[in-house]
């Protein structure tokens, strides 16, 4: 079952272009990851998705049906099937982390406090953290991957359907890269959850991917050329003939470095 379809949908801001007559879906309890190059696209399409950004052509469904045949109440309310892990975690900085995570639950009136506790210490614990360390601290305090597990936690704390993770371990160590990759799938079986990665981490691309989808950048495109260079499993990505997967995949410079010295 598709839980998300793009059909067709283009995206532009004013005279750049970033998406071109894009067509994907996301299947109800996979993994699906989503690589290329920087500024082909990649967010864009997952920001789409949960309907924070509208294509400037196309349309985006739901469960088969239009976003935009719904009204402002509905969109708001099946939004929030969705959790999103922002690429810097996007944490207030004036709140606690205790304040962090239960930021979303305090929306819910009909919460009690005891219900709002249980729940985030309850998250917090689910990504590895101890409430009684951590609740007082503010971001500032936090290493980049502690920083990662809350944005994580209060993604988590709404119960969603659909969790969205842009560059999940970007700037973070080899070791706590893995944390958040074993998260992701520790997440995804506990909670019988969808997901969508947006990742340059082939590690990570190897681990979590149930299919992968490539983007390729319009600027390197002839005008009739699909954005969508590649799909499929990882072991048909990694054994995957067509240069360009080729080279992205095993992170080779080839022709690029003449092109970007050129440029």
């Amino acid at each position: 079952m598709s839980l998300i379809d793009l059909q067709h949908a283009s995206m532009s801001f004013g005279p750049q272009h970033v998406l071109r007559d894009i067509t994907l879906d996301v299947r109800e309890g996979e993994t699906l990851v989503l690589i290329g190059e920087s500024g082909c696209g990649k967010s864009v399409t997952m920001k789409l998705m949960m309907d924070l950004l509208q294509p400037t052509q196309g349309q985006v469904l739901w469960d088969g049906k239009p976003i935009r045949s719904r009204s402002e109440k509905q969109i708001t309310r099946e939004r929030l099937k969705f959790g999103y892990l922002f690429q810097q975690a996007a944490l207030f900085d004036s709140l606690t982390v205790f304040e962090n995570v239960a930021f979303g639950l305090r929306q819910n009136k009909r919460l009690s406090e005891q219900k709002v506790v249980e729940t985030v210490h309850g998250r917090l614990q689910d990504v590895g953290l101890s409430p009684d360390v951590v609740v007082d601290k503010k971001p500032a305090e936090l290493s980049g991957g502690m920083r990662k597990r809350v944005g994580l936690a209060r993604a988590l704390a709404m119960s969603p359907a659909i969790m969205l993770y842009d560059e999940p371990t970007t700037g973070l160590d080899p070791i706590m890269s893995d944390v958040i990759n074993e998260l992701i799938l520790r997440t995804r079986d506990r909670e019988k959850m969808t997901s969508v990665v947006v990742t340059h981490d082939m590690h990570t691309v190897r681990k979590v991917a149930d299919r992968i989808v490539m983007f390729y950048p319009l600027t390197r495109l002839e005008p009739d050329e699909p954005q969508i260079i590649f799909e499929g499993t990882p072991e048909e990505a990694f054994a995957c003939t067509d240069p360009r997967v080729h080279q992205f995949i095993r992170g080779e410079a080839g022709e690029r470095l003449t092109e970007l010295a050129a440029a």
